[in-house]
């Protein structure tokens, strides 16, 4: 039996379903991405899932006995000491525990009164095996790397992440929740949790994504949350992407016969009655029917539209640095001694940790800060700055105001637009345009700063993390306009993927006050860094010296009588190659035109699957075929 099952769920808050009749399993071991739009319901799944929302129709059913933990997209800005909220996580234990430490340090300052309920609290301990729980709150913290008397308030974004991930992990439940788990995290960060989940047995995950790379190296499936309902697709996002495509297009297909359908019998009731004497009931009560699909038929929703307006060009010079320091009072410089050379059309990525200072170095640099040595700007510079604290919004208006400040027109390339036709753009209906912008999402909300960003003429795009909240389909898009922007690009993201298809050259921050620059993305920095060469040096001359070796060692080939059995696959292979070839053209036929994932949706994604495994099986037969006849000459 599935850990999960969601049998026909619906859920509905006044608008449309976000589930309208969604089916879905989470098999033990599992590690499924659920991804979607914005705004789709992604965040309310788990929700239901974990119990803290109830459909309004259907059934959400767990295994007996298996337990369920979350780790919330946000993460908490309180204080408090690192050991007692992780084991908050384990309810009446941890309060008791809790209370039994402040007695403690109050005892020893003196209060005979906390000395006094030491000892009540110590039986509460004994009774509920409080102290079993320290030796596991101990433990895991110990695992993570955190130190149990720290103070949250004090800890980075990503070492409050590993906080809440522990108090999460600390009942050891058999299936885990994770809510963009990613999400203002730096890279290290990122890698480290990418380790840490496939380091634990057994775990099953349910996780929600919009890092590609993070879901890549993670999930075993991706289910995606489309107007409603949930579909299955096997494999790692590249996989899913090939898979979309077919079932989009197959959709797309049916939905044209369909409109064809409906505008002949439209057409047909539209008659005179001479033409229509011959109608019978059953058409008329067909086309009602027809109608009322079309009413209730969702289309996916639209994509993003952006372009930037770009400016006159600027000089070919954008930055000259040169010796540039930053230092905050008495603390070693958080930047020392970096200079570079930023040319126009160059497209550069800042890497590091959070607090190392890429932040600051942009503001240095566009001289919001003071610094030591010198930054030689450019000429003709204009400049579109998105920053990551979305300071440029006002909570309290709308979105209309936010982008248009006050005016129902605005200029985009030359040409006059009504400001909600321009908002359409980037998917804010008239109403929503009129909406707050503090009763929006994360995602929304980086959706309004890019249509701000965006109205500006600029030849110098500055861009602080522009990913957090974004799904993936827009992240696309914004990838696409930055890769034709041919003005120049500084961009800070912690987004492995989306600097790897955006940047042209990456400056490492070490947090030292170091930085350095490499050629291309975050891929080619990996390959290029001081100590993967060295690695990379030595392997090669290790593999080098062992085939040398091999080969000076190898006696003469002599042409060797097979066995039987090897005789008997010899002959055999050519048949059994040929036979997958056939099954797999076949299968490229049908799946060709996409239709089959209309009829049949389950049975066309085992299709697809299977293309896969034959291609695996026709390079092992190949490989063999080959090994073998090689033998048999004495090669």
């Amino acid at each position: 039996m599935a850990y999960i099952t969601l049998r026909d769920v619906q859920l509905a808050f006044g608008g449309p379903a976000l589930l309208d009749g969604a089916n879905f399993n989470l098999e033990r071991g599992e590690r499924v991405c659920l991804i979607g739009r914005n705004g789709e319901g992604k965040s309310t799944l788990l929700k239901l899932i974990e119990g803290s929302l109830l459909p309004d129709a259907g059934e959400v059913s767990l295994q007996n006995g298996i337990t369920i933990s979350m780790l919330a997209q946000d993460v908490p800005m309180s204080s408090g000491k690192v050991a007692d909220i992780v084991a908050d996580g384990a309810g009446e234990a941890a309060a008791v525990l809790k209370a039994y430490h402040e007695a403690s340090d109050a005892c020893v300052l003196g209060d005979m009164d906390a000395c006094d309920r030491m000892g009540n609290l110590q039986h509460k301990l004994d009774q509920l095996d409080g102290w079993a729980l320290e030796n596991k709150v101990n433990a895991i913290l110990s695992k993570m790397g955190l130190d149990p008397n720290a103070d949250l308030a004090d800890l980075s974004g990503g070492r409050k992440r590993r906080v809440l991930l522990a108090r999460a992990l600390l009942t050891q439940p058999d299936v885990l929740l994770l809510d963009e788990p990613t999400n203002h995290l730096d890279v290290e960060s990122i890698e480290w949790l990418e380790k840490f989940l496939l380091d634990q047995n057994n775990l099953t995950l349910l996780f929600i994504s919009h890092d590609r790379a993070f879901v890549d190296s993670i999930a075993t499936r991706i289910v995606e949350l489309d107007r409603g309902v949930l579909r299955s697709y096997e494999g790692n996002y590249s996989r899913y992407l090939d898979l979309k495509a077919q079932q989009l297009e197959a959709e797309e297909k049916q939905n044209a016969l369909f409109d064809k359908k409906l505008a002949e019998e439209e057409a047909w009731i539209r008659q005179g009655i001479k033409a229509r004497r011959t109608r019978n009931e059953g058409r008329v009560r067909a086309l009602k029917a027809l109608r009322e699909e079309s009413k209730a038929r969702r289309f996916q929703q639209g994509k993003v539209n952006m372009a930037a307006q770009e400016a006159n060009r600027s000089g070919k010079l954008v930055f000259e640095i040169e010796h540039l320091q930053v230092a905050f009072g008495n603390q070693a410089p958080i930047i020392k001694d970096f200079s570079a050379l930023v040319l126009r059309g160059d497209r550069i990525g800042l890497v590091g940790d959070n607090g190392v200072g890429k932040t600051t170095l942009i503001k240095a640099i566009l001289g919001e800060i003071e610094h030591g040595g010198s930054v030689k700007t450019g000429t003709q510079l204009e400049i579109a700055y998105f920053d990551q604290l979305r300071n440029v919004l006002d909570l309290e208006k709308s979105v209309k105001d936010n982008v248009s400040e006050g005016s129902d027109f605005v200029d985009v390339n030359g040409q006059r637009r009504h400001i909600y036709s321009y908002l359409q753009d980037f998917l804010f209906s008239p109403e929503r345009a009129r909406t707050p912008v503090k009763a929006l999402s994360g995602g929304e909300r980086n959706r309004i700063l890019l249509a701000k960003l965006l109205l500006k003429p600029s030849n110098l795009i500055v861009m602080d993390e522009p990913t957090n909240d974004l799904d993936m389909v827009t992240l696309e898009l914004l990838e696409e306009m930055l890769s034709d922007y041919k003005g120049t690009l500084l961009l800070i993201s912690h987004d492995r993927a989306f600097m790897d298809n955006v940047v042209t050259s990456t400056w490492v921050f070490d947090g030292k006050g170091n930085i350095d620059e490499y050629i291309g993305g975050y891929q080619d920095y990996l390959q290029q860094r001081p100590d993967q060469t060295v690695v990379d040096q030595k392997s090669d001359v290790k593999k080098a010296v062992a085939k040398a070796e091999a080969a000076a060692a190898a006696p003469q080939a002599k042409k060797v009588k097979l066995s039987y059995k090897d005789q008997r696959a010899l002959e055999q292979l050519p048949g059994e190659i040929e036979a997958l070839e056939q099954e797999q053209a076949e299968l490229s036929e049908k799946l060709a035109d996409g239709s089959w994932f209309v009829t049949d949706a389950e049975a066309a994604t085992k299709a697809s699957q299977r293309l896969a495994e034959i291609d695996e099986e026709l390079l092992e037969k190949l490989e063999r075929w080959d090994e073998l006849e090689n033998l048999a000459n004495g090669n």
